[in-house]
């Protein structure tokens, strides 16, 4: 394997020179560059990037850690959308990209700062994690830069991209209220996600900027769970068989409303109207196609990833990110008659 050494002999400079030219310094005149180059193409040269990291201390690597990632997680795809954003950034870079998912048995075993060392990462984004993780305050605390993904904390290490949930909830519930429902419940996720508490508090200023009371009973809690939506709704609907639409936090528990509302024999939409969050590859495929709200996971990722390119270049720029959602409207809503 050539080395800078056999570059410097045929190119007829120092091995500094080599090194630096090689490197992108701007100190080296622009011919001897290009001379470097070709040499080194000539030579097949491939630098050794773990050697090239200790010298400059860095790697140029930076890392995408998500929890919770399982079987489930195949349902929804947004991990994977996310991921295919943050690749196409890193891919037009010149940042590698490494995954590492973490759980309860690993964080026993090691630290954050721990884990990021051993995957030689100079940043990291970070998705999935719950609030009530304790990895998150290991990342709060910790000093190695770093993007989360719907957490909204802001420091000179860390930044953040989310969407606008608080306006993406009232569109949702503002369309449902538009197509004449007013007694409408709400499937919320779990309360350790920042996401649950900005989705509900847009249903609840929608309510209550259209005049219609916010009923407590009639907010369920689905755990961003297909089949824990299901058993909500179903109980939801017995006790409260006057409702006529739902907004549900997520598209997964849309599914899981939608299956109880078939084994209750309530036609959707004409008996039951329904909004989900989200647009996940299902939404447009289950029958009826559901009505959500589309939030772009694919820019998440890549602007996630440029944030924190940006970020670790020493960039001037904000730490956050706030992208807009969209209502799609399919099949699950009605106008009331």
């Amino acid at each position: 394997m050539s080395t800078i050494k056999d570059i410097a002999k045929v190119a007829g400079v120092s091995v500094t020179t080599v090194s630096r030219a090689l490197n992108g310094y701007s100190d080296v005149n622009e011919k001897t560059r290009q001379k470097i180059v070709r040499v080194a193409k000539e030579l097949n040269y491939s630098p050794n990037t773990i050697a090239r990291s200790l010298v400059m201390n860095k790697s140029k690597t930076i890392g995408l850690l998500v929890s919770g990632l399982n079987k489930a997680s195949v349902k929804d795809n947004i991990t994977f959308e996310v991921l295919s954003g943050i690749n196409v950034f890193t891919g037009g870079s010149d940042y590698d990209l490494v995954l590492f998912s973490t759980t309860s048995t690993k964080q026993r075993e090691k630290t954050y700062s721990q884990l990021c060392k051993d995957r030689m990462v100079d940043g990291v984004i970070v998705q999935g994690i719950r609030t009530d993780d304790p990895y998150l305050k290991e990342v709060i605390e910790s000093n190695i830069p770093c993007v989360l993904i719907d957490i909204p904390f802001e420091s000179d290490m860390i930044g953040y991209v989310t969407t606008d949930n608080l306006l993406g909830a009232k569109k949702a519930v503002n369309h449902l209220i538009d197509l004449g429902h007013t007694k409408i419940a709400m499937m919320n996720g779990h309360e350790y996600a920042f996401v649950s508490q900005r989705r509900l508090e847009g249903y609840r200023q929608a309510l209550k900027e259209n005049g219609i009371d916010v009923k407590s009973e009639w907010i369920a809690n689905g755990e961003f769970s297909e089949e824990i939506a299901e058993t909500q709704a179903e109980e939801l609907f017995r006790t409260h068989p006057e409702i006529s639409a739902i907004f549900c936090a997520s598209d997964l528990m849309a599914l899981g409303v939608m299956n109880a509302a078939k084994k209750l024999g309530l036609n959707i939409p004409d008996q039951l109207s329904i909004v989900g969050y989200d647009d996940i590859m299902l939404a447009s495929y289950v029958s009826p196609k559901l009505t959500t709200i589309a939030q772009n996971k694919f820019e998440m990722g890549y602007q996630a990833a440029k944030l924190l390119v940006n970020m670790l270049e020493g960039k001037e720029e904000g730490h956050l990110v706030n992208l807009d959602t969209e209502l799609k409207v399919r099949e699950t809503t009605k106008l009331l008659k």
